[in-house]
């Protein structure tokens, strides 16, 4: 008994480091396509609306890739869905350092973009089922904050490699951390969790999809789920997107503060993770999730009224601080909202279905930009940040299953009790 506890734990312990890394990897890579930019543009001779496809088709992959990597780790295991996401990432973010035309480039970066959809629904999902409830946001807080390590270590490369040697080694840098990753999570295997699903699901043979519609409860937490993740990517992807256009262009600050400024940002974003992480596993996900959407929505009027070229490095780092708590817990907040047997289908879908509002934002923005200014846009992302937490507070209750136990549905609770947080 002892030696199987220790097993567990050290499996738990290399999921951890080897979603920490492999969420690196995703954010260093979405970073390096931003910063690279202005180089692709001169080199694969883009036109801006050419440019700007680039992150349209990265998030189309995303949003697909990560659909289906959920329905798939439902079916033939978290651990193979995730080491072949990672190697399908790693393999098409190589060969983009070699690509020569738009369209080569173009192809290449959907189906990387794929694999990058499913290592963040994936990842999280395996580190969730090996961490106690206990312990469970403050784990997954930190693992979220290896994406924002990645965004930093993405702005300090291109600092020293872009002037000299372009953007292709950026791409080739990015491709290490999802090889590395994969090496380390290729022999692990799946949660105890997911094994006992899965002989659950041998024998009644039922399809994912089906379960949750036809499941009233499961069903209302998955449409909840997929309008609150629409409209929150809407929110996060509208700032991400045009802070460093609103610095720049609307307070007049100088590209390379730009730069500094925007690390700042997402260096305090790590602390704000890891801090929302350990007070959630304390007061609870759906007070922490809904105090950092709403913060985050009175902070960005804050930001654009009251930023100027003096103290916007200040006013950055504070909105870093509350940017960082939603997603710091969503994986958490979102895994425990599903039973095993449809968890990655419920998550995947109901999570990429929320990229819908990533499409949308940054063209919304572009044109209230166009009537009025960039900080105006911004500022009326809180609108979006508001809805989501009036969501949150009010319908979408906190822990209702355990990932670290075998629950197929609502039916199986004994008669007459309830999920934690009903």
């Amino acid at each position: 008994m002892q030696t199987m506890a220790n097993s567990n734990k050290r499996k738990a312990a290399m999921t951890f480091i080897g979603v920490f890394v492999a969420l690196v990897a995703d954010g260093m890579d979405l970073q390096i396509l931003s910063v690279s930019l202005p180089s692709l543009m001169q080199d694969l001779h883009l036109s801006k609306v050419m440019a700007g496809s680039l992150a349209t088709w990265t998030l189309v992959g995303m949003g697909a890739g990560g659909i289906l990597a959920g329905w798939m780790s439902d079916r033939i295991g978290r651990v193979k869905v995730l080491a072949g996401a990672l190697f399908l990432f790693s393999f098409c973010t190589l060969v983009l350092a070699f690509t020569n035309s738009y369209w080569q480039f173009i192809v290449m970066r959907c189906i990387s973009g794929f694999g990058l959809g499913a290592v963040y629904v994936v990842g999280n999902m395996l580190a969730a089922e090996f961490v106690s409830t206990e312990r469970r946001t403050t784990i997954l807080a930190t693992l979220q904050a290896g994406w924002s390590v990645g965004y930093v270590v993405a702005a300090i490369l291109s600092a020293h490699i872009l002037p000299d040697y372009g953007w292709r080694p950026m791409f080739m840098a990015a491709a290490l951390p999802g090889l590395a990753s994969f090496w380390m999570l290729r022999y692990l295997t799946d949660s105890p969790s997911w094994l006992e699903s899965r002989k659950i699901k041998e024998v009644k043979k039922e399809n994912e999809f089906a379960i949750i519609w036809s499941d009233k409860k499961i069903r209302r937490t998955f449409l909840l789920w997929a309008a609150a993740c629409v409209i929150y990517l809407f929110g996060y992807y509208g700032a991400a997107t045009w802070l460093p256009s609103y610095i720049v262009k609307d307070l007049g600050v100088d590209l390379k503060s730009m730069g500094f400024y925007i690390a700042g940002t997402y260096t305090a974003m790590i602390l704000g993770k890891v801090i929302s992480g350990l007070l959630a596993d304390k007061f609870g996900r759906r007070a922490m999730f809904t105090f950092g959407v709403f913060s985050t929505a009175l902070i960005m009027p804050f930001l654009v009224k009251y930023a100027t070229p003096d103290s916007v490095a200040y006013l950055l780092m504070i909105f870093g601080l509350f940017y960082g708590i939603p997603t710091g817990i969503q994986a958490t907040y979102m895994a425990e909202s599903f039973p095993t047997n449809v968890r990655g289908t419920a998550v995947g879908t109901s999570f990429n279905l929320g990229r819908i509002g990533s499409f949308i934002s940054p063209i919304f923005i572009g044109a209230i930009a166009t009537q009025h200014s960039v900080g105006a846009g911004i500022a009326l992302l809180g609108v979006a940040y508001g809805i989501v937490g009036v969501i949150t507070a009010f319908f979408i209750y906190e822990k209702m299953y355990d990932p670290k136990k075998v629950t197929a549905s609502f039916a199986e609770l004994p008669e007459g009790s309830t999920p934690k947080g009903v």
